[in-house]
């Protein structure tokens, strides 16, 4: 160790610290390229800009087949092309419908929903009726949740519901997320990343305390740092959605 430099040899000590710890506790310690590799696979890597070019989505698609990603995330007008660029790479095609504002009838929604699954969509992030949940019309929720719910799962699709965390208080957000496990989600999700704010620790947090171990929680909008993501999953997070998803991994490959 003669030629190793103070930080070099710092590093080495910590390494072998950490796997002396893991077999006194008979743990088996994850290996470097499977701990990048599981951060990878919660990001839903991330293309929602109304001005994204055919190149653009090109070079997503080919990224996730890199890294490996939990999905794309792209428009519906983006599913086809996507489809195709990903078919064979086991990296499923995501959607959003009723995005960003919500405000949508349910039967769009149900449309928009079946049309992306037809093109190849296999996950669909749906945004709720904001207006009609701050309106205390939560039969109206559940029934437009519902809805697109039934026709995800129809097609063996999953179905992630954004409640736009920033838009609620507290009482409603825990309102939505009850609303939206009794209609079928398979996920909640803090934010379209188009509005007033994006996902934060406290949200994910009340959001996995409400809807328990029963479905998922994906955080989303303006997670752009390996340490946001870890924030975000320490919270309760089981999904990230980011269009920085290459800079996160690449953060977690320096800091393993």
């Amino acid at each position: 160790m003669k030629d190793m430099d103070e930080v070099t040899l710092e590093r080495v000590v910590e390494r072998i610290t950490r796997q002396v710890v893991a077999l006194l506790r008979g743990e088996q310690e994850e290996p470097e390229a499977e701990a990048v590799e599981r951060v990878a696979r919660v990001i839903d890597h991330t293309l929602l800009k109304p001005d994204a070019t055919h190149e653009q989505i090109v070079q997503l698609c080919q990224e996730a087949r890199e890294y490996r990603f939990a999905s794309v995330c792209v428009n519906p007008v983006n599913v086809a092309l996507c489809a195709q660029l990903l078919s064979g790479s086991g990296v499923p095609v995501g959607t959003v419908v009723g995005f960003p504002l919500g405000a949508t009838l349910t039967q769009v929604k149900v449309f928009e929903a079946q049309q992306a699954i037809g093109e190849g969509a296999a996950e669909v992030d749906m945004v709720i009726n904001v207006g009609a949940l701050k309106s205390g019309d939560h039969g109206w929720v559940k029934h437009d949740v519902a809805s697109v719910a039934q026709a995800c799962h129809a097609r063996n699709a999953i179905l992630k519901v954004i409640i736009e965390a920033a838009l609620l208080t507290d009482e409603e957000k825990e309102v939505a997320c009850q609303l939206a496990m009794a209609a079928g989600a398979d996920f909640v999700k803090t934010s379209t990343g188009f509005g007033p704010g994006g996902a934060t620790v406290e949200d994910v947090a009340l959001m996995r305390r409400v809807v328990g171990p029963a479905i998922g929680v994906k955080a989303a909008g303006g997670i752009r740092t390996y340490a946001d993501a870890q924030k975000m999953i320490a919270a309760g997070a089981t999904r990230i959605g980011a269009s920085s998803g290459v800079k996160i991994v690449q953060e977690a490959e320096g800091a393993e």
